[in-house]
């Protein structure tokens, strides 16, 4: 299991791990309309799953901005964003920010993606940061877990593995 701090604490991360090579596993979010949203939704596409504790944050909005920056330069690469954000907030805070190339989403209901990615900090109720990428077939083929939830993700080794993936 990850070892994850938030602001210094330790966390106990609720879920597996998911590891590289193994094949993602599902999981049910909300999107901003509160339509529930499932894996199968992105069967085919290549993901990059950024994840983070609230997207109201600094270093939370920063990272989905980046990415968002980042997937306007991407072909045939879907990017998420999936906190514990209620979706009201989510779509507030999109349209406030001008995010247009990623798709926001909440696990807020049933907390299903943080545990089935064992990312779900069970002291918070909140999302560990961390990032997936998910090739077309379904195989995880990138994963970061930040040790820190305060610190950014490592987007170069990220978008390294995506272009890995899409080449």
């Amino acid at each position: 299991m990850a070892d994850v701090t938030f602001k210094g604490t330790p966390m106990t991360l609720v879920g597996d791990e998911v590891k590289e090579g193994s094949q993602v596993p599902n999981f049910t979010v909300l999107d901003n309309a509160l339509n529930e949203v499932t894996l199968e939704d992105f069967k085919g596409q290549v993901l990059i799953i950024s994840v983070v504790p609230s997207v109201d944050t600094g270093v939370c909005a920063e990272q989905t901005k980046r990415f968002n920056d980042e997937a306007e330069k991407l072909t045939n690469v879907k990017v998420l964003t999936i906190s514990m954000d209620l979706p009201f907030a989510q779509k507030r805070w999109r349209a406030a920010n001008g995010i247009e190339h990623v798709d926001i989403f909440s696990d807020h209901r049933d907390a299903s993606f943080g545990t089935n990615f064992g990312v779900l900090m069970k002291e918070l109720r909140l999302l560990a940061r961390s990032v997936f990428i998910i090739n077309a077939d379904g195989k995880v083929t990138y994963t970061e877990y930040v040790n820190e939830g305060t610190n950014h993700p490592n987007y170069d080794a990220a978008l390294e593995a995506v272009k890995k993936v899409v080449e």
